[in-house]
């Protein structure tokens, strides 16, 4: 009998009762819901959706909370993207507003290769209702020449190109937290860099600081392309990396530096070996906190 009772205890601590595809917390990692995170999200200005762009679950709850919102906001929803280039937005708006078909959306964008299992599900649910959707990424090329050149490398552009990104000169501040780590990553650091000037350019030798630099530039205009399109009432739900708003840096430092008193809402993603038990560095990532079993499924 005792040994039945082991068994059953052994069996009992074995086996999980559930396996949940993902848990929300808020941002002291208390656990919440996702009723309570859309309800937050219906009354902000700006949602910022950091996802992991592999990661089947956050293109699933992406979708879900589009279709949510889109029902909530009744026509004041505004969708946009890291994954189109400001100079698609022709190729999108057209697609969306019924102007054009898929195969021809393909043709005249450059859609990331997984844009047909993680995205056009969203972009469709746009076209299906009618909701404006905005490239809101700096043309890629651009990103790639301050990387290599720095930010003095964007003057030498057309009044055309310089319409495609966050208005010159660009503030960048290397001694935020998250471009930081990127210099350090690339060996580097901010003492020395220019970090905090209104107009730090850099050149060709300063690699680590051109490289945040480049994140830069894409932060920046991607602040800059959601507070051109965001009219008053309505709510601008973006979909960005997770690095570009993790910690509220990145898109978020540049939409407050331009629009203070904006109502913004983070969601960060992150992968744990078990999303019931986050560790003390997923604290304050975003205002909701989305855990993911590490070892789900990858889109690619």
């Amino acid at each position: 009998m005792r040994f039945a009772l082991v068994l059953l205890c052994l069996l009992a601590f074995s086996f999980r009762p559930d396996r949940p595809a993902y848990r929300i917390y808020d941002a002291k990692l208390k656990a919440t819901t996702y009723a309570k995170l859309l309800r937050q999200a219906a009354d902000a200005d700006v949602v910022l959706f950091g996802e992991l762009h592999n990661n089947p679950i956050c293109h699933w709850l992406e979708l879900q909370l589009t279709k949510d919102l889109a029902d909530q906001k009744k026509g004041n929803l505004v969708l946009g993207a890291e994954m189109f280039e400001a100079d698609n937005q022709t190729a999108l708006s057209d697609y969306v507003q019924g102007r054009t078909t898929g195969t021809e959306l393909a043709k005249q964008a450059r859609l990331w290769p997984n844009f047909d299992t993680d995205y056009k599900p969203i972009v469709d649910v746009a076209r299906e209702l009618k909701i404006p959707f905005v490239a809101t990424n700096v043309p890629r090329r651009y990103a790639s020449l301050v990387s290599r050149k720095g930010l003095a490398a964007l003057d030498t552009l057309s009044e055309t190109a310089k319409s495609q990104m966050a208005p010159l000169p660009l503030t960048v501040d290397l001694t935020l937290p998250g471009y930081q780590a990127m210099l350090e990553m690339m060996g580097g650091s901010a003492h020395g860099a220019d970090s905090k000037t209104a107009n730090p350019h850099g050149g060709n030798g300063d690699v680590a600081a051109n490289f945040a630099r480049a994140q830069a530039i894409k932060d920046a205009t991607m602040a800059y392309f959601i507070l051109q399109n965001l009219k008053p009432g309505q709510t601008a739900l973006h979909f960005n990396g997770d690095y570009h708003s993790k910690n509220f840096e990145g898109i978020v430092w540049y939409l407050r530096k331009n629009r203070p008193g904006l109502k913004i809402m983070t969601l960060s993603s992150v992968e744990l070996a078990d999303p019931d038990k986050p560790a003390t560095e997923n604290r304050a990532l975003g205002d909701f906190v989305l855990a993911i079993p590490a070892d789900m499924t990858k889109t690619y």
